[in-house]
């Protein structure tokens, strides 16, 4: 039903859902400055609530989710995401918090792909390899934005037009996102991207959670499920083999409940090579309808996450390369470990394995996706 590439008139929706045993109608969006970038484009910040108080705080620089306040099992609110107070801490060095990636989410191994007899040669801006759309993705862009209000819902559309050759990729990409908060609680994105040549494809949302809290310690205590009986290891470089391997067996294996850290330390060339899980694991689907991927437990706060999706993979991040280095909101110290990440994705380095499910967009076609992510309470 929602295959990436469709040329049916439809879009593409992300969905992350709050359940927090509220209902009903109302909301409002305030908009601020929010400093310029080094360009000189002025940047907003738009904050999102409804009637229950769920509050989203939104960028119009990458999209950027800078804060989602969400509460817990006694009814306290507390932000969930990492991010930053300043633009200038953005621009400085963030490891994509919150931001919006394209053209391609995750990794092209050395940043070459070969597309209808030609060769692209992209940024190498992860070692030997492409991450994350180039020096200026997605994440970097100045997108245009349109609140609106429509019924019990408010929003905000965001559109972003990339020229044919951005950070080496073929064609205009016209892209598409927005952002929906409802009174039932649920945080809808809705993408949609076209272009006028053929072109790799890979769009993903890529939030830092910490369910206890954004700066109240290591995300190791989370309890994960991620259904998936199979993923995709990687070489010392973190890009796919182009084997797909039976998690069975190994500490991959989160078919039933585990925390992130009960075996994040084994003896295991996967985890060395992350160092830690930094893995696309291949759900286990029936087709493209949306299917449930991973649930999150966090067991101090009783805040649960459960990411649905119609995407074949699910990029499972557990913070790793956060080192201290860097001083988030209120001037937390990011520590080793302090955010997870999951991505629902087409596979790293699609171009370059013709195994893997195509990531290529042709003239004519939509690309489109759903995800849902929700969150809820556990007693």
């Amino acid at each position: 039903m929602h295959r990436i590439l469709d040329r049916r008139p439809s879009r593409w929706l992300v969905i992350v859902a709050l359940s927090a045993g509220c209902a009903g109608g109302g909301g409002g969006i305030a908009r601020k400055p929010f400093g310029s970038t080094q360009r000189g484009e002025a940047v907003s910040a738009y904050t999102l609530k409804n009637a229950h108080g769920i509050e989203l705080q939104v960028l119009d620089y990458g999209g950027i989710i800078v804060s989602l306040r969400v509460p817990d099992r006694t009814g306290r609110v507390a932000d969930v995401v990492l991010g930053f107070d300043s633009l200038a801490d953005y621009q400085r060095g963030s490891p994509y918090f919150g931001a919006l990636i394209g053209r391609y989410g995750n990794r092209i191994a050395r940043g070459r792909f070969t597309l209808e007899g030609r060769t692209y040669t992209l940024a190498t801006n992860n070692g030997p390899n492409h991450l994350h759309g180039g020096v200026r993705g997605f994440d970097k862009v100045v997108w245009s934005v349109a609140p609106f209000e429509r019924g019990d819902s408010v929003g905000l559309v965001l559109n972003y037009t990339s020229p044919d050759g951005e950070e080496g990729y073929p064609g205009t990409l016209r892209a598409t996102v927005t952002y929906t908060l409802t009174s039932a609680n649920e945080l809808i994105f809705d993408y949609h991207a076209t272009t006028d040549r053929a072109t790799p494809v890979n769009l993903t949302q890529h939030s830092y959670f910490n369910l206890a809290g954004d700066g109240t310690g290591d995300i190791l205590g989370h309890v994960v499920t991620i259904n998936a009986d199979r993923f995709t290891p990687v070489d010392s470089t973190l890009i796919p083999t182009g084997e797909i391997r039976s998690v069975a067996g190994t500490p991959f294996d989160f078919r039933t409940p585990t925390p992130i850290g009960a075996r994040i330390e084994q003896h295991d060339q996967q985890l060395r090579y992350g160092p830690g899980y930094d893995h696309n694991f291949v759900l286990n689907k029936g087709g493209n309808e949306l299917t449930l991927a991973a649930h999150v437990y966090e067991p101090t706060t009783g805040r649960v996450m459960e990411i649905s999706t119609t995407e074949p993979g699910l990029q499972f991040y557990s913070g790793n390369f956060l080192d201290g280095t860097l001083r988030g909101k209120h001037g937390v110290v990011y520590r080793h470990r302090y955010g997870f990440a999951m991505e629902t994705q087409h596979f790293p380095d699609s171009p370059n394995k013709p195994a893997f499910p195509s990531t290529i967009l042709r003239p004519g076609e939509e690309y489109r996706s759903r995800t849902v992510y929700r969150f809820r309470i556990q007693p």
